[in-house]
């Protein structure tokens, strides 16, 4: 463990070691002066020069960053220790806070055979003061050993750990910045999907449909000017009827057909609405009894049925189309059938792709649409065969309004 990694938890137990080695060392100096031991002028100043060489070392820089340099400084350090020892029994004491320093200043290689020669040190010091080898001079110092080598081994097995910990918290905050960047990335294209829907579906078809009407009235203008009047005035309806679709889908809300009626209702008015401006003969019929449907499938028949006669108009070059409604114990089913040109629907690209030119959206976008409320689309057409378009939503079963039971 290296100095520049000491948590403020290690810096307290360093100084706390720098007070101990302090205090071990006041105190052989004064019982050899007090006890009149042999050598006490001696004592006090190997310890003063211990002390002098061990609070040299942590104002060493090298010392933080060489292990060579740590080692030296430990072998001075020790060298005086021994000088020390052989003066008086008390400098075995020093033994104890000198394993620490080595278990922090040496890789753990290093260390352990440094804490053993120390250990041996201590207990043969001791032995030649006390004239004898006894249990108790053995186990002084190997105890305080085997202690210091467990605490220094179990701290750093513990900041081991905590690093680890602290790595998988980083982590863990990197995904849920992520996991929020993508979610937003997914409501921002979520947010586009339905924006182009409703626009595909309303602006967009409102838009084609005043065209059509502005051209007819263009048409007949010299020779019919009534009949002109009518066609700009139909197109001012529909562009009246756009900017309020336009208000509601920028704030979610629900079609106006819808909210001034029932879903069939509102599908006779886009039939007729589609008949006197394209003059095609549009037929709407409802199968089974009318029940309360919830507001999403409601908007989403409403628009696929919008989307379904917009492509019939632009495209299919029909005279007829029969639009029908049919509630069932727990599906509602909408079906456009035209007797128009028909195509191959499978050859119709991609929305985006390169040969899309614009085209594909509407059936993508009703595709969606069901897929979103758990329904199946199906989209039935040949060449010179016209098409049909039939959705199926699922639906809890309701019972019949009083309306429809009348």
């Amino acid at each position: 463990m290296t100095a520049h990694s000491l948590t403020p938890v290690l810096r307290v137990l360093r100084s706390c070691l720098h007070l101990m080695v302090a205090a071990l060392l006041t105190l052989a100096s004064v019982r050899a002066v007090v006890d009149d031991a042999p050598h006490a002028a001696a004592v006090p100043l190997t310890a003063a020069v211990l002390f002098a060489v061990y609070a040299v070392g942590p104002r060493l820089p090298r010392l933080r960053t060489s292990t060579g340099a740590a080692a030296l400084w430990l072998a001075a350090v020790a060298l005086v220790w021994l000088v020390l020892l052989a003066l008086t029994p008390d400098g075995v004491w020093l033994a104890f806070p000198l394993f620490f320093v080595q278990l922090h200043l040496l890789p753990l290689r290093w260390a352990l055979p440094a804490v053993v020669a120390t250990t041996l040190a201590a207990i043969a010091g001791f032995a030649w003061h006390t004239h004898g080898l006894s249990v108790g001079t053995v186990l002084g110092p190997a105890l305080g050993a085997a202690v210091a080598v467990a605490v220094v081994l179990g701290y750093e097995a513990l900041y081991r750990e905590s690093e680890q910990r602290r790595r998988l918290i980083e982590e863990l905050t990197a995904a849920r910045s992520e996991l929020a960047a993508a979610e937003h990335a997914a409501g921002v294209l979520a947010e586009r999907e339905r924006l182009a829907r409703e626009i595909h579906d309303t602006l967009a078809q409102g838009l084609s449909s005043i065209q059509l009407l502005l051209r007819a009235a263009e048409r007949v203008l010299p020779q019919r000017p009534e009949a002109a009047l009518g066609h700009v005035r139909q197109a001012r309806t529909a562009a009246v009827d756009n900017l309020a679709e336009a208000r509601r889908f920028v704030r979610a809300l629900s079609p106006p057909d819808l909210e001034t009626g029932s879903l069939p209702a509102a599908l006779e008015r886009l039939c007729a609405t589609t008949a006197r401006t394209s003059g095609l003969a549009v037929h709407c019929q409802v199968s089974g009894a009318p029940t309360p449907l919830p507001t999403p499938h409601e908007v989403a028949l409403l628009r696929i049925a919008q989307s379904a006669l917009a492509n019939t108009v632009q495209h299919a070059a029909a005279a007829r189309v029969e639009l029908t409604l049919s509630y069932m114990d727990t599906e509602v089913a909408l079906d456009v059938v035209d007797d128009g040109a028909g195509f191959v629907p499978a050859d119709v690209p991609a929305p985006g792709s390169a040969r899309a030119g614009g085209s594909g959206f509407g059936l993508a976008a009703m595709r969606a649409r069901a897929r979103a409320l758990q329904g199946t689309l199906v989209v039935e057409s040949a060449p010179g065969e016209g098409t049909a378009v039939a959705v199926t939503l699922p639906c809890a079963a309701a019972p019949a309004t009083p309306e429809a039971t009348s």
